[in-house]
């Protein structure tokens, strides 16, 4: 297991600036028993990132079961329910790392009833695996798990064509399946997505980290060498600088008694020492004076990057407050429509309200329409739906009681999504992704 990833500075052409480790977030996602979570065991078994006594439990385990071979799904299967039954449901984290990466895995549910999970897991990755059964080929899921990483806007899509050992490594069942995937591609309104097929035996060990000589067939990357050759700069969807305000810092001593600064996160672009900022909502503007990580002076912090910044001017900016460069305004409105992902057992409703937290900020919203449901199958949708259930998606339109400051999704994946909260139970009850 490796830890939280750190921050880093260095110096780069005589500016100082914010690197962060190389952590790539993959999420992976298959139909019941298409073998994610082996795939995964797997991963962990070949890049010796099991720990001795995990090993030792799942050969026992397994010997118990009468296998003849290691269950690695037992690595990342933690609840009783999933062990038992030998199923994903909730979404588990799993942490390895290699010499030149970190990952975190996100392994999802694959059944219909845990499309939220889907959601979840993949909602923060910038890489994601389907698993396609060889035996079965595309199915259902399959379409619904290439959509909701299309909604989602993840850049690099690796389908993982898995128990290949059972039909025999045959070449033309790939090639059927490759041909099928592609075929579902079309549809997509995503096309900056990178689709790469890779033939696997999680089960085996075949191109998961090693090449296997049952494929010779077979020329391209084992699932492992894909992953340590992705470029971070080139998955993560970047776009212009946003900083949200978290904490106005005012230190309580002598020495500091002048000092005014604000703490936040960089998103999607990076901002400079004399980059012209403007303060929202109040349309103030100033410059960037000087960027802080802890008690020493930095020329840039790029995205992803916690920092705390002085401006040049006295200007009022308060927790909640975003500072953007001159030029590159978010929209502000009281009103936006978004894909809604639902997620809790009470439906939503047209006139329903609810509170949207976008970023750090709260407001009060009311459900103006449900314009249409999707059908993440790709098979159309649904128009005159007054309601939600659990795991419906649809294209909702939104009423709020005071302006957001909003990208579309699309061009800002942090500040072009929100979750939506039932005041009544305080429960997450939904994300959205802004059109």
């Amino acid at each position: 297991m490796i830890s939280a990833p750190k921050q880093q500075w260095k110096n780069v052409n005589n500016k100082v600036i914010f690197r962060s480790m190389k952590v790539l977030k993959i999420a992976t996602a298959g139909s019941v028993d298409d073998g994610k979570s082996t795939l995964i065991g797997r991963l962990l078994y070949d890049t010796k990132s099991l720990t001795d006594d995990k090993l030792e439990a799942i050969e026992k385990t397994s010997k118990q079961k009468g296998y003849d071979y290691l269950d690695f799904s037992l690595a990342t299967d933690g609840l009783v329910a999933e062990r038992e039954q030998g199923i994903t449901i909730d979404v588990a984290h799993i942490y390895f790392s290699t010499a030149t990466k970190s990952y975190i895995i996100a392994d999802t549910p694959g059944h219909v009833e845990y499309t939220r999970n889907m959601v979840t897991g993949a909602s923060t990755s910038q890489a994601a695996i389907i698993l396609i059964d060889a035996r079965k080929g595309v199915i259902e899921q399959t379409n619904r798990h290439f959509f909701i990483n299309n909604l989602l806007r993840v850049k690099d899509v690796i389908v993982a064509i898995n128990k290949m050992d059972l039909v025999d490594f045959s070449e033309e069942t790939y090639n059927k399946i490759k041909a099928d995937f592609e075929e579902l591609m079309g549809k997509r309104d995503y096309q900056e997505q990178k689709i790469t097929f890779i033939p696997v035996s999680a089960l085996k060990g075949d191109n998961v980290v090693n090449h296997s000589e049952n494929t010779p067939w077979y020329s391209g990357q084992t699932l492992l060498e894909h992953l340590e050759e992705l470029n971070l700069d080139d998955i993560y969807n970047t776009g212009t600088p946003r900083f949200p305000v978290q904490y106005v810092v005012r230190p309580k001593t002598d020495a500091f008694h002048d000092f005014r600064g604000f703490a936040g996160k960089v998103y999607g672009g990076e901002l400079s020492v004399g980059d012209e900022v403007v303060v929202l909502p109040s349309m103030t503007r100033s410059k960037i004076k000087n960027i802080y990580f802890y008690d020493t002076a930095y020329q840039t912090a790029p995205r992803r990057s916690s920092v705390t910044i002085t401006l040049e001017d006295e200007v009022n900016v308060s927790r909640g407050d975003m500072l953007v460069k001159v030029g590159d305004l978010p929209t502000i409105d009281k009103q936006l429509t978004a894909t809604v992902s639902w997620m809790d057992s009470d439906n939503m409703t047209t006139g329903g309200k609810y509170v949207i937290q976008h970023g750090i900020n709260k407001v009060l919203a009311k459900v103006d329409a449900i314009e249409h449901k999707i059908n993440p199958d790709y098979s159309g949708i649904e128009e005159n739906v007054t309601a939600l259930q659990m795991n419906d998606i649809a294209k909702v339109h939104l009423k709020l009681n005071r302006p957001l400051f909003y990208d579309k999704f699309k061009d800002h994946r942090t500040n072009g999504s929100f979750i939506i909260i039932d005041s009544r139970t305080n429960n997450t009850a939904g994300v959205g992704f802004i059109s």
